[in-house]
């Protein structure tokens, strides 16, 4: 992790300016180094694609998740990518979000925001288990052979299955961790939307922050279905440089 330190002066106080365009140097250097998304055009004919007719990609729509997101969300939904299983009852579903509300300042970032929900079925193609990706952990809950439905975080896009106890949310992973963030991370989103156009911050209640009322059908918006167990040539494809998240849950 880089670190700097700051020296105190030997001599009386540092000058106003000299202050002043000290701090506007940083800035400039700082707001120079954030990185750009450079998201590539959908590809027209990459090998290995899913003609819409075949059985994989039928599957893979009929199972895709409903997003709920939360109300005042800005980043857009820029890909999508199904990934179907060649050998288990599993379809990974791979979110490529425009930006990430916090860090898009920081030097070589990933300057997408890449998630990932898992829909796994039965023999009978109802949906039965759902996995989800939460901020460096994996969620996993049984689902009642209905449509899946997934909750959106604001600007951070965690993806919550609608439903989930979020009593059994990770320590400081917690909604209401996050949305306390929003606050002590202030400065951190302020200085992201220099680098590109996002919000100012989330300046509302937390029953509001709850507030997953903007549903996306996903089936329509998915760019391309694959069948492969490593999806990694595909999603570069379609997503240029991400964040390369695991492609399956433990165990599968």
């Amino acid at each position: 992790m880089n670190s700097f330190c700051v020296a105190e002066p030997t001599q009386g106080k540092i000058p106003s300016t000299r202050l002043a365009g000290g701090v506007g140097l940083l800035l400039t250097v700082l707001m120079g180094c954030g990185p750009k998304a450079h998201i590539p055009l959908r590809p027209a004919d990459l090998p290995g694609l899913l003609p819409p007719t075949d059985s994989g990609a039928v599957l893979a729509r009929s199972l895709a998740p409903v997003l709920y997101l939360q109300r005042d969300e800005t980043f857009p939904l820029a890909r999508a990518v199904a990934v179907v299983h060649p050998l288990k009852r599993i379809i990974a579903y791979h979110l490529l979000w425009r930006d990430d509300v916090n860090g898009s300042w920081i030097p070589f970032t990933v300057p997408t925001d890449q998630e990932i929900v898992w829909v796994g079925y039965d023999s009978t193609k109802a949906p039965t288990e759902v996995w989800a990706y939460w901020h460096g952990t994996i969620l996993h809950t049984k689902w009642p052979k209905s449509q899946v439905a997934i909750n959106v975080q604001w600007g951070k896009h965690g993806s919550l299955p609608r439903g989930l106890d979020e009593a059994d949310l990770p320590a400081l992973r917690t909604l209401n961790f996050f949305y306390a963030s929003t606050m002590f991370l202030l400065p951190d989103i302020l200085l992201s939307n220099t680098m590109r156009k996002g919000p100012l911050g989330f300046f509302h209640s937390y029953k509001r922050y709850r507030d997953f009322s903007r549903p996306m059908l996903l089936a329509p918006r998915l760019d391309g279905v694959v069948r492969t167990t490593d999806p990694n040539r595909v999603l570069r494809a379609f997503f240029g440089k991400y964040s390369r998240k695991p492609a399956w849950p433990p165990g599968i």
